[in-house]
């Protein structure tokens, strides 16, 4: 089973108080997750005041306290908009990255997005390509780098966890009916976070958790951190009923 941490997102600590902000968090959380055995590590950069940033200096700092702390881990971060004040913004923060992540991932319902994907690839970084509904497939499906992705993200926004799950699979049939090999990930949000994650291990799929997608436990506690989410998930991929494909 290949698993995803995805540690912070644009949670705040008023969400929960064990939300990594700071360089020195992001490292101890990275430790900490793979150590549990997640396979990977998603971060989002914060600026001074909590905000995200894809700013090079602060992806530099954040990038090496985490492999300081976690050698031999594998990074990545978001291109997403929302760190930036424009698509053209973006490019140029992207193309001034001096330490680079692992992977980048690359929402395709955003303006911008093949460009983006093309850099990240042209730059040798592994590219992550990330569709939120069905409107999303056709730009995906068209991009220049389409078989050139390490996976693809299948991200519902469906606030209805039925509806998220059946929006989820359909993207991704539309993904493979398209000849897509590459490996899918769901990943769900806040109340769609478990029942997502269990229909990508029904599929076959590979699985995110973490902070940046929501703080509750499968029985609807408050994770105590990271960790806690990690250990949920590895179980929930091992319990009866999983196909064999998954583990």
């Amino acid at each position: 089973m290949f698993l995803k941490a995805a540690v912070n997102g644009g949670r705040s600590t008023s969400e929960h108080p064990g939300v990594p902000i700071t360089a020195a968090e992001i490292a101890a959380d990275t430790a900490a997750v793979l150590a549990a055995g997640a396979d990977v590590v998603h971060l989002h950069v914060r600026d001074e005041r909590g905000g995200q940033t894809i700013r090079p200096d602060a992806l530099a700092e954040v990038l090496r306290e985490a492999r300081a702390a976690a050698p031999g881990a594998v990074l990545g971060t978001t291109t997403g908009l929302w760190t930036c004040s424009s698509p053209d913004e973006r490019f140029a923060l992207v193309k001034a990255w001096e330490v680079l992540p692992d992977f980048a991932s690359v929402a395709f319902s955003e303006e911008g997005a093949a460009e983006t994907a093309a850099l990240v690839v042209a730059r040798g970084m592994r590219l992550e390509s990330a569709v939120w509904s069905m409107a999303d497939v056709p730009a995906l499906l068209a991009s220049p780098t389409l078989h050139r992705n390490e996976r693809i993200l299948i991200e519902p926004m469906d606030p209805d966890p039925d509806t998220a799950v059946a929006h989820a699979r359909a993207m991704a049939a539309a993904v493979r009916a398209a000849g897509v090999g590459c490996p899918l990930l769901y990943h769900g949000e806040d109340a769609t976070v478990w029942p997502v994650l269990r229909a990508a291990l029904a599929d076959g799929h590979q699985i995110r958790i973490g902070f940046e997608d929501g703080t509750a436990l499968p029985d609807g506690t408050t994770a105590p951190d990271n960790r806690a989410l990690v250990l949920a998930a590895l179980s929930a991929g091992h319990a009866p009923g999983t196909p064999s494909g998954v583990l």
